[in-house]
């Protein structure tokens, strides 16, 4: 499905969501539900309570927790994959870590690293990685050792081979890996920006929640679920792009 094929599913779906919101306000006729109207219509008295600074920063904390989890991921993945030994080191470790609710660590992680970012990023990368790791590795052990024969016929080097056959190889499965690794990110964060920060989308909703500033509070969903949504286009773009091939 192209990107322009899955902004129109998007829109649909979009629509969808905002009439089923719309009945459920109507019926309800609580201050705790507003209808959508009143939330867009909220959303130009929000500059001044610097929901676009939250938005940059929660982004910023998703690219750089994505970026490391992506960057660590890979090259233990290819470690794991490519050496039978490290891979009989490693797997015990992946395979028990993986599991485990990270999130349960957010308080150690604090206490070792602070209230700021680096603890923020750190809980997404130990969350992260480890589904990373298992992607790259399980990808490349299923690239099929006859695809290699014909170019190392030709004398290729292992940096050749790599580019040409094994990053094209993994390639699909590492953005479809990013793809649920960002909206893993979004809901780590939501949880993670509760604590020990006053900047980020997360904390945005769970304050405006305190202040019973309902309007407020859904924007911040809106906000946070359309940022979701861009980056998960720039993604597929990215597909289109680098995998046209696989059409």
């Amino acid at each position: 499905m192209k990107a322009k094929d899955k902004i129109k599913l998007f829109l649909q779906g979009f629509l969808m969501i905002n009439v089923i919101w719309y009945l459920l306000a109507v019926i309800v006729d609580m201050r705790v539900l507003p209808t959508p109207l009143d939330v867009y219509m909220n959303l130009n008295n929000l500059y001044d309570s610097r929901l676009h600074i939250h938005i940059l920063v929660s982004l910023y904390r998703v690219i750089l927790g994505v970026g490391i989890s992506l960057v660590l991921g890979m090259l233990l993945g290819l470690l794991m994959a490519y050496s039978e030994s490290w891979n009989k080191l490693l797997n015990p470790l992946v395979y028990f870590t993986y599991p485990i609710p990270k999130t349960a660590l957010l308080p150690v992680v604090m206490l070792l690293l602070g209230l700021g970012d680096s603890s923020k990023v750190t809980i997404i990368v130990l969350i992260l990685v480890f589904q990373v790791i298992i992607a790259v590795r399980d990808a490349v052990l299923h690239i099929s050792q006859e695809t290699y024969n014909p170019i190392k016929s030709l004398g290729a080097s292992k940096l050749q081979i790599f580019r040409y056959i094994t990053l094209p190889s993994i390639l699909p499965a590492m953005l479809t890996n990013l793809r649920l690794s960002i909206g893993t990110a979004l809901s780590i964060l939501f949880f993670a920006e509760g604590y020990g920060t006053q900047l980020g989308i997360g904390y945005y909703i769970l304050d405006a929640w305190g202040r019973i500033d309902y309007l407020g509070m859904y924007a911040g969903i809106v906000a946070i679920s359309l940022f979701g949504f861009v980056l998960f286009v720039l993604i597929d773009i990215l597909e289109e792009t680098t995998c046209g091939w696989k059409a």
